[in-house]
C-alpha cells in the first residue's frame, strides 16, 4: 500500500502539468500555514496559475505553449 510505513512516496513530475504527490499528504506553505489531504493521490500546483493553490485546478491548461 502507497504511504505504508517505511516506504517511500511516490511523486511524479509533469513537464506541462501538476506535481502528483501519493496521498495523504500535509503540506506547510511558505506563511507557515499547513493544509492536508487525504485522497489516495493530489495534484500540486507547479505553474502558479491555480486559484486553489497548491492544489492544481488545471489552470495550466491555458497557458500559451512556445
Amino acid at each position: 500500500m502507497p504511504g505504508a510505513p517505511g516506504e517511500p512516496r511516490r511523486i511524479t513530475v509533469q513537464r506541462d502539468g501538476p506535481t502528483l504527490v501519493e496521498g495523504p499528504v500535509e503540506i506547510t506553505l511558505e506563511d507557515g500555514t499547513t493544509v492536508t489531504s487525504d485522497r489516495f493521490c493530489v495534484a500540486l500546483c507547479a505553474c502558479g496559475r491555480s486559484r486553489r493553490y497548491p492544489w492544481c485546478d488545471t489552470s495550466h491548461r491555458r497557458r500559451a505553449r512556445d
